[in-house]
């Protein structure tokens, strides 16, 4: 069961697994309820279940496929969802959030690498949810200098 959480339903056994993932996760979002993002219960519990769940399915993984395999996406799947967090949902948005948590995500700046370091599933977890934290104070900033952004046009 680990094995099909961590690898989101098997998108991790897929070359570019975690791209994918996270494009998933625009789609779910995308046919979420309105507002579900913005209502701070319905993100935070949400949020919350995904990283708890990453970090411990992450953690039974480890001893099977070795630290933070590619094929661990479930940490992906977070960083999305945290860089989508209070965001209007609409397809420039669900875009500019998708090409923001991937900057972060491949590029780790500013302590994201340093969060590998972290034990077994709290490591898989914390580099995306930074990168996913970074992403989501950046698109913020955006809607401020940019709020048509959050109206899709």
């Amino acid at each position: 069961m680990h094995k099909l959480i961590t690898s989101i339903f098997g998108i991790g056994y897929i070359k570019g697994g975690g791209t994918i993932a996270a494009a998933v996760t625009c789609l779910v979002i995308y046919f979420l309820p309105a507002g579900t993002m913005t209502h701070p219960l319905a993100a935070a519990f949400s949020t919350l279940l995904i990283v708890g769940l990453g970090v411990y399915s992450s953690n039974q993984v480890e001893q099977y496929w070795g630290k933070d395999s590619y094929r661990v996406v479930i940490d992906e799947v977070a960083g999305m969802w945290i860089t989508l967090l209070f965001v209007p949902v609409n397809i420039t948005t669900l875009l500019i959030g998708l090409a923001l948590f991937r900057f972060f995500d491949i590029v780790k700046p500013l302590y994201i690498k340093r969060m590998e370091d972290l034990p077994a599933g709290w490591g898989v977890m914390f580099d995306d949810v930074l990168a996913g934290i970074y992403g989501c104070v950046v698109f913020h900033l955006l809607l401020l200098l940019f709020p048509a952004i959050g109206t899709g046009v």
